[in-house]
């Protein structure tokens, strides 16, 4: 298994244990990005040293490539000074460091293939990361969710309790009482009062209006008394007097003036 194989088990791993152990889930998974940021930082730093290596490798090979043409031009040189031998010692050397730079350019070249793997490697846990994030705020919405509708079911809860309901009965009743106890006590309190007699005079008053507003509606109707008719001539007709006359009714209304005079008096 690779670097980043091993690194993205352990955050996945990391993840889990975190999620299962975790009393508040927003704060843990902002906690798991810190770490997986953490790890993305040092999978840089090693990603970074690779392509360090593979620079240094490929200068190596060039260095060893010069130093063997360099060998090789100094042979033609002894060569056209018609020394044989230190041609061949120039050729001997020039095979060395050709075998040493193949060597090197087979390592670059190794080194350069594995940087480019671990380069697409470093940009996929970089996106694995940002997917974490985005679906970090995703859970958290979740989770808020989730609390809003606990807490709802808990108020409901709350009030599908009968006791609640019974205190508010024996509140609504306890209510109706000292408004029946009220109007009670302001009945006693008009009626050892003079409002009395004035709610007597005002209940005649009322009456009174009340059959002249009937008079006027039956004469606006067409059904007002019929007039009596005028007598014939050697006709006579006896009339009877009225059983009350205004005079009557004044007398009665002083009557009671009088009384409730007396009542004050005798209350005084």
């Amino acid at each position: 298994m690779g670097i980043f194989g091993r690194l993205a088990q352990l955050i996945k791993s990391n993840l889990n244990d975190l999620i299962s152990k975790s009393e508040d889930p927003e704060k843990m998974l902002s906690q798991v990005i810190l770490e997986m940021n953490a790890q993305l930082t040092d999978a840089k730093k090693q990603v970074a040293l690779a392509i360090a290596d593979e620079k240094r490798l490929g200068k190596q090979f060039e260095t060893e490539k010069a130093a063997a043409e360099e060998w090789e031009r100094k042979a033609m040189m002894a060569v056209r000074a018609g020394d044989d031998n230190l041609a061949r010692e120039a050729l001997s050397r020039n095979k060395e460091i050709s075998d040493l730079a193949a060597e090197y350019e087979r390592q670059w070249q190794k080194q350069a293939a594995a940087v480019t793997k671990l380069r697409g490697s470093l940009q996929q846990l970089n996106n694995k990361i940002e997917e974490a994030k985005r679906k970090k705020n995703v859970l958290i919405a979740r989770q808020k969710r989730a609390q809003a509708q606990k807490a709802i079911q808990e108020t409901m809860a709350g009030l599908n309790d009968n006791a609640a309901f019974e205190t508010m009965n024996r509140m609504e009743e306890k209510i109706v009482q000292m408004e029946s106890e009220a109007d009670a006590m302001a009945e006693v309190a008009e009626s050892h009062t003079g409002d009395e007699l004035a709610k007597k005079f005002k209940d005649l008053e009322s009456n009174r209006g009340a059959d002249m507003a009937l008079a006027e509606l039956k004469a606006k109707m067409g059904m007002a008394p019929a007039q009596a008719e005028a007598p014939k001539a050697g006709v006579r007709i006896e009339t009877t007097a009225p059983a009350a006359t205004k005079t009557d009714e004044a007398d009665e209304l002083e009557q009671v003036l009088a009384q409730a005079e007396a009542r004050r008096q005798n209350q005084r």
